[in-house]
């Protein structure tokens, strides 16, 4: 579906100042969510306004509301402030490698598992 360029900044418009998701404005107006991202950009280009850095929480509760779950541990990591957040980062990727190669620690790191076997 085609729309006029004051359309499309008016659609941009209402994503931009929170009226509308991107995800509804693409059901809204038939449009892909993609689209719809587009036009806000539109919008906030002409108005020379600042981007909008609340679209990820944005993204999370579409993400949320279509599964109909909550992110496990999600309520632990908003309450750590900067030094935590980094430590369980730096925590989660070595975790993330050990299993690329196989292993995963246990406690302390006196218990390795290598699949089904635990080796001390």
């Amino acid at each position: 579906m085609k729309y006029t360029k004051q359309q499309r900044l008016d659609i941009g418009g209402q994503i931009y100042k929170g009226q509308l998701t991107r995800y509804e404005a693409a059901e809204k107006y038939g449009i892909s969510p993609f689209t719809a991202r587009e036009y806000m950009r539109q919008y906030r280009d002409a108005n020379h306004l600042l981007p909008k850095k609340a679209s990820r929480a944005m993204s999370l509760d579409h993400i949320q509301k279509s599964a109909g779950t909550q992110p496990s541990g999600l309520g632990d990591l908003e309450a750590m402030d900067k030094k935590q957040l980094i430590m369980e980062l730096v925590k989660s990727r070595i975790r993330e490698e050990r299993l690329k190669k196989g292993y995963e620690v246990k406690g302390d790191g006196s218990i390795i598992t290598y699949g089904n076997k635990n080796t001390r």
